[in-house]
C-alpha cells in the first residue's frame, strides 16, 4: 500500500500504527497474497494473509461487546443480551461499519477477486474490518481497540436503537411482525420481489410486503437491499412503524381484535 493510503487510513480509524506491515496484512487477502507467494523462488517469499488476525479480531469484538452490553443493561435477560450482542457483531451490521470506513477502497486483492467484485463482497469487507480489529489490538492494545469498538461499531448502534433498560431489542422484523400479526388472529404479510437491478456482483433489489387486513387499508411497504433478505426485512421494520402509529390498528388493539 502507498504511504498516503495508510495514512488516510489511519485517519479514518482514528489511530496511527507503530507497526505498518500488521495494517498491510490485516487488508490483503488470501487470493493477493497466494498470488505473490507464486511469483518467488524462495520459502521468503511466503506473505501472511488477513485470516488469522480475521479470527482474533472476532474474539476481541466479541468480548468488547459482550463486556458492554453486560453493564449497559443489568435489567436484560441473558436471551436478550445474545440477542443484541448477536445484532452488534453480525454481519449486516459490520457490513455498514466496513462500508462507511471505505475499507474496499483499502483491499489488496489477487487479480482474480478483483475482476470479480471483491471491494464490494460483503464477507471480504467484513473479514477486513475483524482483522483491523486485530490489527489494533496487536499494535495498540486492548485499550486502543475497545475504545474504537465502543466509538465505532457499539456505541451509534445502540443510540440509534434508543433502547431503555426495560425494552427487548428487536433485530429480525419479519419475525416480529409476524408474531404482532399472530397475536392477533390476522393474516400473515405478503412479500413480493418487484426488482431486481444492477450487476451481478452488485445487484439492488427491491421488496414490496402487503398487509392484507382492513385495519391498515391494504398498506403496502416497499424497501431495497443487497439482498432480498435485507430489501425483506427493512420492509417489515416500515410495516411495524406502521401499526405503532397507525389510529386503525391502535383502535383494533384496544377493542381486543388485534394483539
Amino acid at each position: 500500500m502507498k504511504a498516503r493510503e495508510i495514512m488516510a487510513l489511519e485517519e479514518s480509524l482514528g489511530y496511527r500504527f507503530q507497526r505498518q506491515e500488521i495494517i498491510e496484512q490485516a487488508l490483503t487477502h488470501s487470493s493477493q497474497a497466494r498470488e505473490v507467494e507464486a511469483l518467488g523462488t524462495s520459502p521468503s517469499s511466503r506473505r501472511g494473509d488477513n485470516e488469522l488476525l480475521e479470527f482474533l479480531g472476532d474474539a476481541v469484538l466479541g468480548l468488547v461487546t459482550t463486556e458492554t452490553l453486560f453493564h449497559r443493561f443489568p435489567g436484560f435477560q441473558e436471551g436478550h443480551l445474545s440477542k443484541l450482542r448477536a445484532h452488534l457483531v453480525g454481519q449486516r451490521h459490520l457490513l455498514r461499519v466496513a462500508e462507511q470506513l471505505q475499507i474496499g477502497h483499502y483491499l489488496r486483492l489477487g487479480r482474480g477477486e478483483e475482476k470479480s467484485g471483491g471491494r464490494s463482497k460483503a464477507t471480504l469487507l467484513v473479514d477486513a474490518l475483524e482483522a483491523i480489529l486485530a490489527a489494533l489490538y496487536l499494535d495498540g492494545g486492548w485499550t486502543v481497540a475497545r475504545d474504537f469498538i465502543l466509538r465505532t461499531i457499539v456505541e451509534p448502534e445502540l443510540a440509534h436503537m434508543k433502547l431503555e433498560t426495560s425494552a427487548i431489542p428487536v433485530m429480525d422484523f419479519k419475525s416480529a411482525l409476524q408474531e404482532t400479526l399472530q397475536a392477533g388472529g390476522r393474516r400473515q404479510p405478503v412479500y413480493a420481489l418487484v426488482k431486481e437491478e444492477g450487476p451481478e456482483h452488485r445487484k439492488t433489489f427491491t421488496v414490496e410486503v402487503r398487509l392484507p387486513e382492513p385495519e391498515v387499508a391494504e398498506f403496502v411497504a416497499r424497501a431495497q437491499g443487497p439482498t432480498k433478505k435485507r430489501a425483506e426485512q427493512e420492509a417489515a421494520r416500515q410495516v411495524l412503524d406502521h401499526l405503532s402509529t397507525s389510529p386503525e390498528w391502535q383502535r383494533a388493539i384496544k377493542d381486543g381484535s388485534a394483539l
